[in-house]
């Protein structure tokens, strides 16, 4: 065999082999490839070995099934008019049975989220306060999901999931508002300290009062003994020895002012005590009480 027989073989098998490679592709797991012949749409590609006419028809996109996430930021306003910075993150895919679509009819999905976005956050957010908007976030996240849903399928893509990430305010307002919250929190602390030290002064006066009470209930007991006790000793004492109850009582008041003196000396700091002229000073001392107590009783002995 000739060198150009040689030449000719391998130039075939080299176009043989270029063939075989231009005619099989693969599309890979969680993919459909779009096939087009001359630029015209032909056919879609499942995942798996396929076979195609080489030089003729060709792969145009690969596109992917799996969920892919797109982070939105919008600024817009309050009705309070505080300037916020709206994140939201937007949750995708291909839907399988608008491959077609999704590929022709939309060059970037990213975009037409956003703006279908802002439509949504700047006609709802304008009309809520921003305490209203941070506690209205499941809300406004479910009308961006709705919206999104109804108007990107007709371009073949399915939205999984519109969730609301933050909201945030310039800097200062972040400071003010804590520094209100802060404030109404000391209001409260303030006001449930009062109560309980309400509740407390209530609880002392209530026990101060029933400790005089016992004490008074003491008090009583104690003179009512020491009463009981003296006209027993009195009775006694003026039964045995025959003496008048009168003059028995005047000597048993007579010892308990003697006795009340040693003790005043025992533990006075002063050295100068103010005494009656006379042992008599006592019972006259008796006389002026009794009249004082009856005073009905003297009036009519005199």
């Amino acid at each position: 065999m000739g060198t150009a027989a040689i030449i000719i073989l391998a130039a075939i098998a080299i176009i043989i082999i270029a063939l075989l490679q231009a005619s099989f592709f693969t599309v890979e797991q969680q993919t459909i490839g779009v096939i087009e012949r001359f630029g015209k749409f032909l056919r879609l590609a499942r995942p798996g070995l396929h076979i195609r006419l080489p030089f003729i028809d060709k792969v145009a996109a690969r596109m992917s099934l799996q969920v892919e996430q797109v982070q939105l930021h919008i600024e817009t306003k309050t009705k309070d008019n505080v300037f916020v910075d709206f994140e939201t993150a937007i949750q995708y895919k291909v839907d399988p049975l608008h491959v077609q679509e999704a590929h022709y009819l939309l060059d970037d999905p990213t975009s037409q989220m956003e703006a279908f976005t802002s439509d949504v956050v700047r006609s709802k957010l304008p009309a809520l306060d921003l305490d209203s908007a941070y506690a209205d976030v499941e809300e406004m996240a479910l009308a961006i999901e709705k919206t999104l849903r109804e108007r990107m399928k007709e371009y073949g893509y399915e939205i999984v999931k519109a969730l609301v990430l933050n909201i945030n305010p310039a800097k200062e307002v972040k400071e003010a508002m804590n520094r209100i919250n802060a404030t109404r929190r000391n209001q409260e602390a303030a006001i449930a300290q009062g109560e309980a030290d309400k509740t407390l002064a209530i609880k002392r006066a209530e026990a101060e009062a029933e400790s005089k009470r016992l004490q008074g209930e003491g008090v009583a007991a104690q003179r009512k003994a020491i009463i009981s006790g003296l006209r027993e000793s009195v009775s006694r004492f003026a039964k045995e020895t025959g003496v008048d109850p009168q003059e028995a009582m005047q000597l048993v008041t007579l010892t308990g002012y003697t006795d009340m003196l040693r003790d005043v000396a025992a533990s006075s700091s002063t050295n100068t005590l103010l005494l009656p002229p006379s042992p008599t000073g006592v019972s006259d001392l008796i006389t002026a009480l009794k009249a004082s107590e009856n005073p009905d009783r003297s009036n009519a002995k005199q």
